[in-house]
């Protein structure tokens, strides 16, 4: 049931799991009062997110760390845009991230377009770099053809079984971080899930602006013989602490670099270290992955579908798929 005169009414998925009492996702669709009123357009659908963000939307994102805003009349990547700016988050600058993306209109970019046979590990987005989202939306424009969800996880449910698990690991990590290190081209390289050129990460050709951006998130610069350079990251917290919940999150992408950062220039077992550059056991990122795997929702995209996900709370992935899929994105500060 909605609220009384509200748009948005909340619905159950066979997919949704129940985690420590909360469905997760939130999932959002459009009010019997909305249906029966005829508000089932573009323009009433944004009204509703301006009136009731701070009402409905947000509430239930605190609670569940992630919503989906499906049934909704968002079409394609222009209702898509006038979504982000009716929602009213400030934009985050793409700067620092690995994914090859390309800007389709206004502050909303392609996902990662690494090639469909390739999963992409979860992560929490830009958790390589101090500057990162504290939001971020996906959209699907074009539903895959099979495949091709985009599982997430509760960081901090994570954690916690994390440190059941592995202690030991968790408490060096804890107190030494992470390094990740990554080589990039001069251009992008869209065969790669990190394929991310060195301008299009830096946003300029020139070196000098390259290395006063990455001086100021804190990363170091090796140019290469080739044109290209190795950025060096950290020690960077692996670990983080969510003040706005009071617990802890697996704030990190250790598993996606370990298992993912690989291409012609990449050693993923390189990519990422301790803290004090010792390497990560094999075995541990393995058990990782598969507790990542086994906490996951995957809920199967249809098209128009919105999903807003806390970056403090929740981890994200790719799975593979057979084309045509087309999903959007858009990141908050």
């Amino acid at each position: 049931m909605a609220p009384a005169g509200s748009y948005f009414q909340e619905a159950a998925l066979p997919e949704q799991r129940l985690v420590e009492g909360v469905p997760f996702p939130a999932v959002l669709v459009p009010s019997d009062a909305a249906a029966a009123g005829g508000g089932s357009g573009v323009g009433e659908f944004l009204a509703a997110v301006r009136s009731e963000r701070a009402s409905r939307v947000e509430p239930l994102l605190r609670a569940a760390g992630a919503v989906l805003l499906r049934g909704f009349p968002a079409s394609n990547a222009a209702d898509f845009d006038r979504a982000m700016d009716a929602f009213g988050y400030e934009e985050l600058p793409y700067v620092g991230g690995a994914a090859p993306r390309s800007n389709v209109v206004g502050r909303v970019f392609t996902a990662n377009e690494s090639p469909p046979d390739q999963k992409i590990p979860f992560h929490h987005e830009m958790a390589q770099v101090p500057t990162f989202p504290s939001k971020l939306f996906f959209f699907c424009e074009v539903k895959p053809k099979s495949g091709g969800e985009t599982p997430i996880v509760l960081s901090h449910y994570v954690y916690k079984r994390m440190k059941q698990k592995y202690p030991e690991f968790v408490e060096k990590l804890e107190k030494d971080g992470l390094i990740y290190t990554r080589v990039l081209g001069e251009g992008d390289d869209p065969s790669s899930p990190i394929g991310r050129g060195w301008q299009s990460t830096f946003l300029t050709k020139d070196r000098t602006i390259a290395e006063e951006r990455a001086a100021k998130l804190g990363m170091t610069l090796e140019w290469t013989d080739d044109g290209g350079v190795k950025t060096i990251m950290g020690p960077i917290p692996a670990v983080k602490w969510d003040e706005s919940r009071g617990r802890k999150i697996w704030f990190n992408s250790m598993v996606a670099a370990y298992t993912g950062w690989k291409d012609g220039r990449n050693d993923p077992v390189k990519a990422v270290t301790f803290g004090d550059g010792s390497p990560l056991p094999a075995d541990v990122i393995a058990g990782c992955g598969e507790i990542l795997e086994e906490e996951c929702v995957a809920i199967p995209w249809r098209q128009g579908d919105i999903l807003l996900i806390d970056n403090w709370a929740v981890l994200h992935s790719r799975r593979s798929f057979e084309p045509p899929r087309r999903i959007l994105a858009s990141l908050c500060k």
